[in-house]
């Protein structure tokens, strides 16, 4: 492997030359593991270049500028709103004059539920104006609202026991912060399990990690045959004082009024832009974030950041003058807010072309300073992707985890594509996620410039490498 060329700017142009033999015979690499490691580690050079770039040189800090200018401009990008149709054609504009390849969008259909005019007003045992946001797909209350006793339980499990008591009731859940993926059960089922025991709405405890009284919000789904009802977040402060309320025996009321509304779906895209391949073009390296949001904040963190720093990636590879060997492809994702709709289209649209995909990658957990990737694919691969990693060392980001699931990719993981996501710090992440606190101002440029040279250098190699990740 050599690298040849410069710019009187300072700026590397490399030109990858690979003059190794055929190395796969009947579908089947002919590699040894320890000639994989000597071809990785012939990507030092480029990789160093990337992130010179990236973290030090003229790129420094264009991913975070870039996103500002979007979120600034056009604010929260909810599925189905002017916004987010106005943020896709500013991206689509972008995209071009970024001089990137095969620049398009690809038409989906998508959710669009408003949340209207809402507010929760506890008016027994005292007066108390409560912070709420309704929880994506709720219906809204009758215009007089809802006024009830509340039922406060901790978990799924005391509302069942409890079940005589929920009738006509609004039911509060302030269930305890595990996790993420284990606490997010009570926003996305809440409502349908509180409706199952006869209640009139439900208020769930904010799914977050820490709370300056910020209510959060995020997806909540009905199901069939059971009465839908009214729902919305509260903060971790209210649902812990009603909860000491309802302890020592006081009645607790609440009045409920919420003017959300549900529409029909929309026509809305996907964003697609790549590098496309000098060798295999057929071949797909993917690399994404969504460019949708919630209606509060920004939706700088979530994910403007992941969709940025993918964007990112191939301006890097694009400025090097790299080429690599497979199609590097960018998508910003719609609606997947709503459980991945634009997604599963786009893998409905594409999957007939499964085995082309070498790799997928989402970026959706933040774009602080990286710990490094989760990663889910056969042991092969893995260890592959631990050889890949070791070239990150200059900015110590080396870590391979496991889980590379993300909403955006899963479609594709489970199909047995291998999946890569990005790892950072998750108690941050969570402390803002869906909450009016996802502005620019949770974003650091520093962290976004290493989280962009991560995501360019993994995603240039697997694309330039000779071989394809190998799949169970």
């Amino acid at each position: 492997m050599k690298f040849l060329g410069f710019t009187s700017t300072g700026v590397v142009h490399l030109l990858t030359i690979y003059t190794g033999a055929a190395i796969y015979q009947n579908g089947v690499s002919q590699n040894t593991f320890q000639e994989i490691k000597e071809e990785i580690a012939h990507y030092k050079d480029v990789a160093k270049a990337i992130i010179n770039l990236a973290v030090y040189g003229e790129a420094q800090n264009r991913s975070y500028e870039r996103l500002s200018l979007l979120v600034d401009t056009v604010g929260p990008r909810l599925s189905g709103s002017k916004n987010l149709e106005k943020a896709i054609q500013i991206m689509y504009q972008n995209l071009q004059d970024d001089r990137l390849e095969n620049v398009h969008l690809e038409p989906v259909k998508i959710p669009h539920w408003e949340r209207g005019e809402e507010s929760a007003m506890m008016l027994e045992p005292r007066l108390h104006k409560m912070a709420i946001l309704g929880l994506g797909s709720s219906i809204g209350t009758p215009h007089e609202g809802i006024t009830a006793e509340v039922l406060v339980v901790t978990s799924f499990d005391e509302l069942r026991r409890r079940a005589s008591e929920a009738r006509g009731k609004i039911v509060v859940y302030n269930q305890p912060y595990v996790n993420y993926s284990k606490s997010v059960q009570y926003r996305v089922s809440g409502a349908v399990e509180a409706a199952k025991v006869g209640a009139l709405a439900s208020l769930i405890r904010s799914v977050t990690s820490f709370s300056i009284y910020s209510p959060h919000t995020g997806i909540q789904k009905y199901q069939d045959g059971v009465p839908k009802i009214p729902t919305a977040c509260i903060t971790v402060e209210d649902a812990e004082m009603v909860a000491r309320m309802a302890s020592r025996g006081s009645r607790v009321v609440v009045q409920l009024k919420m003017g959300a509304k549900n529409y029909p779906d929309v026509d809305s895209f996907n964003t697609v832009a790549e590098i496309i391949g000098r060798k295999y073009p057929e071949q797909v390296v993917l690399v994404s974030g969504h460019l949708d949001s919630w209606d509060v904040g920004q939706g700088a963190m979530d994910d403007g950041g992941g969709a940025f720093i993918s964007w990112e990636a191939l301006s890097l590879i694009k400025d090097l003058g790299l080429r690599p060997k497979r199609t590097l492809r960018l998508v910003l994702w719609t609606a997947e807010e709503q459980g991945g709709i634009g997604a599963f289209q786009y893998y409905q649209q594409h999957k007939a072309n499964i085995s082309n995909y070498s790799l997928v990658m989402e970026s959706d957990l933040g774009t602080f300073l990286p710990s490094g990737l989760q990663f889910t694919g056969s042991e092969k691969a893995r260890a592959i992707m631990k050889e890949v990693m070791k070239l990150l060392q200059p900015i110590n980001v080396t870590q391979l985890f496991t889980a590379g699931e993300g909403t955006d990719i899963s479609f594709w993981i489970q199909a047995g594509v291998p999946g890569a996501s990005l790892l950072d710090d998750l108690y941050k992440y969570f402390s803002f996620h869906h909450s009016r606190g996802d502005t620019m101002t949770v974003m650091d440029p520093e962290q976004m410039n290493v989280a962009a040279a991560v995501w360019a250098v993994v995603s240039y190699v697997i694309a330039d490498r000779e071989e394809m990740l190998p799949r169970n």
